[in-house]
């Protein structure tokens, strides 16, 4: 007897294990019948080859766990699982028919080995342990190609979508403000271009998330464009938005009379309108929302808070995770946004080296509160030099 007959099992009887696999895969509807026989043993044969070759070397006891969890150690930039998940993906496999693929591989191999009549080729408790072991790190392997494959070709196509929905929202928001404009068309028409200018301007913010966050997805996060300017000024101009659009709500503004800082602009009024909005349609109406600022000597701290029901503990460990709220109202029929604006919100935050809590009881309220740095990374003080544009800012 050899030490390592399950892998010679596997190099001699290598056509037989393939057409075995290859029967199941038949069963498998629709795709494997839209293959021919070279397609269906695509990359069976390189995974058997590797999984035979792998038996007949030794391994530590710190390989065999590595493996047997999916971290076994890498051969190549992409193994033959990962190439299979690509092949498979793209031929309509669902990720239950390619893990099925697995199980029927480990059972074709196991099922001809245990029951070939050559004595040569006897039992073996510890093959068996190092083949489950190599199969269930090519199934990890091939999982995880899958699924990242999956993410970026949804990305993608959310990337896609929202800039080409960009073009014809701006051109429905463009005629809907000439139209408000006119002085020569009855007030009903008015009415109804008003209605138009602000559906679109909603659809506009949606789009405009929607691409921020397929960027934190593709990319290397969302884009910000810092300078020097007042905190102050900015925080303000979002609450007396939210006063405008919402004026059965109080918002009251908490704020020293300008914090000079390093910032984006557009971004951060966009993380404070996300924040407000969230406190506004979760919050108690009866009851205030409060905007603060504060300062340090080096950071900058913002906290908007509201009165209303406590958010469940195990709900704050997830707050921030895009399309949580889609997920939680899917079975209500009231689902009346993305899902993503705090998760958005703690991109920016991040942007900007900063970072970002919650806390939720029925005494204090929900108050998020967002910590970030007045001079980023990278730039100067004003009274030892410029920062990176160029730009000598006053404090």
């Amino acid at each position: 007897m050899t030490n390592h007959r399950l892998s010679e099992f596997i190099h001699s009887d290598m056509e037989r294990i393939l057409q075995t696999w290859e029967d199941f895969a038949r069963t498998i509807e629709p795709p494997a019948l839209t293959m021919d026989d070279v397609e269906l043993r695509d990359h069976a044969r390189q995974m058997l080859q590797a999984i035979a070759d792998d038996l007949a070397t030794t391994q530590s006891d710190a390989e065999r766990t590595a493996k047997s969890q999916g971290l076994g150690k890498r051969e190549r930039a992409d193994t033959a699982a990962e190439t299979h998940a690509e092949a498979r993906l793209l031929s309509g496999y669902t990720v239950v028919q390619l893990v099925s693929e697995y199980r029927a591989l480990r059972s074709s191999v196991l099922t001809l080995w245990i029951a070939d009549e050559r004595k040569e080729y006897a039992t073996d408790v510890a093959d068996i342990t190092r083949f489950n072991e190599a199969i269930d790190q090519a199934l990890a392997e091939s999982v995880a190609r899958y699924e990242s494959m999956v993410k970026r070709s949804q990305n993608m196509f959310l990337a896609i979508l929202g800039h080409d929905l960009r073009n014809p929202l701006g051109t429905v928001v463009t005629g809907s403000q000439l139209i408000m404009a006119a002085v020569d068309i009855p007030p009903k028409y008015i009415l109804v271009a008003t209605r138009m200018y602000n559906s679109a301007k909603r659809m506009s913010k949606l789009v405009s998330d929607l691409i921020d966050f397929t960027r934190t997805h593709l990319g290397p996060g969302i884009p910000i464009h810092v300078r020097q300017g007042d905190l102050v000024q900015v925080c303000e101009d979002v609450a007396n938005e939210l006063r405008t659009s919402q004026p059965e709500m109080q918002i009251d503004f908490l704020a020293p009379n300008s914090i000079e800082a390093i910032f984006d602009g557009a971004r951060i009024g966009q993380m404070l309108s996300n924040l407000a909005g969230n406190a506004i349609q979760y919050g108690n109406a009866d009851m205030p929302i409060t905007i603060k600022l504060q300062r340090s000597d080096d950071d900058v701290v913002i906290t908007v808070n509201n009165h209303g029901d406590p958010i469940d503990a195990n709900e704050l460990a997830r707050i921030f995770a895009p399309l949580v709220r889609i997920a939680a109202e899917s079975g209500t029929g009231e689902c009346t946004s993305l899902g993503i604006g705090l998760f958005i919100s703690r991109e920016i935050v991040h942007a900007h080296a900063g970072h970002i809590e919650v806390s939720s009881s029925a005494q204090e309220g929900t108050t998020f509160t967002v910590t970030m740095p007045r001079l980023p990374a990278g730039f100067s003080s004003p009274a030892t030099g410029r920062n990176r544009a160029g730009e000598r800012a006053a404090w």
